[in-house]
């Protein structure tokens, strides 16, 4: 485990525990205690939210766009404690672990994994590849971006800030890679949800690497270092065991959480009537 890391991801609030009687809506309607945003590791929640609205500015010229976040991300590696013991756990990771002597290329997908891989291939010494959610990319070495062209076999180390289900592998970054006639051998992932992401990747013959992946020990961890509470703690620890059984006895047991959002207006209220539509939690049986 790595305890340093777990420090920086609470300290950020790159993971984020809900107050034990107030889960977090989630997108898809149903509710839990904790959100991840790895990128947050930039330094924090206010410069990461930045970054990110800069590069939707900077990827509009993608010739251009690696240089120029390169020298960001750079800049704030020099000057950022956090997010430089971030890139050197990663860095330290590989040279342990995934012999950078047989590592080609270095390549990162829009827009969260390029935070973390562009200064990974810069301190292993390798070309990056940019890869793009239309399906373009291009290679950045030397201080200048280029068409990728036939990349004749290389091995390829893919670095992401999370993987979940590694839809994003699947869909777009292998075939990319492939395409260009290189193979994505290895992924490292700053945290793994453990959501079914490494076997995607084992099925995809991509071996599969994170520095966290977050179980009740990263959670216990962070209640010994006091950036939770016992009944943080607890709720986090009931929905790993029974995710969707443990949220049904918290809706049950808080009744007036679920008409709360619905009279609240907004996002709650949507995905509220998710919830509902959908049966998520089978409230009426």
């Amino acid at each position: 485990m790595n305890s340093q890391l777990i420090s920086y991801l609470f300290k950020t609030r790159a993971i984020r525990v809900c107050p034990k009687e107030n889960p977090f809506w989630y997108t898809s309607g149903k509710i839990g205690p904790y959100y991840i945003n790895t990128h947050f590791l930039f330094g924090s929640e206010e410069e990461a939210n930045l970054l990110l609205k800069r590069i939707d500015t900077l990827k509009e010229n993608k010739e251009a766009c690696t240089g120029e976040l390169y020298k960001t991300l750079m800049d704030q590696y020099r000057n950022n404690p956090i997010y430089k013991g971030t890139i050197d756990a990663l860095t330290a990771y590989i040279n342990a672990h995934l012999a950078p002597s047989a590592i080609d290329f270095v390549s990162g997908g829009e827009r969260r994994d390029w935070i973390f891989s562009l200064p990974i291939a810069h301190h292993l010494g390798k070309p990056h590849i940019t890869l793009f959610k239309d399906m373009d990319a291009v290679v950045y070495e030397n201080g200048s971006s280029h068409a990728t062209g036939d990349l004749d076999g290389a091995s390829v180390l893919h670095v992401a800030d999370l993987i979940t289900s590694a839809s994003s592998y699947t869909r777009a970054w292998v075939p990319i890679i492939s395409r260009l006639g290189a193979q994505m051998k290895q992924s490292l992932s700053v945290v793994d949800r453990l959501q079914g992401g490494a076997e995607a990747l084992g099925r995809l013959k991509v071996e599969s690497h994170a520095l966290i992946s977050v179980d009740k020990s990263v959670f216990e961890e962070a209640f010994r270092k006091q950036y939770i509470d016992e009944g943080q703690l607890k709720m986090v620890l009931d929905y790993m065991e029974d995710p969707d059984g443990s949220m049904r006895q918290f809706l049950k047991e808080h009744p007036d959480f679920l008409s709360d959002a619905l009279n609240s207006g907004g996002k709650p209220a949507e995905r509220a009537k998710l919830l509902i539509e959908n049966e998520f939690y089978k409230l009426n049986r």
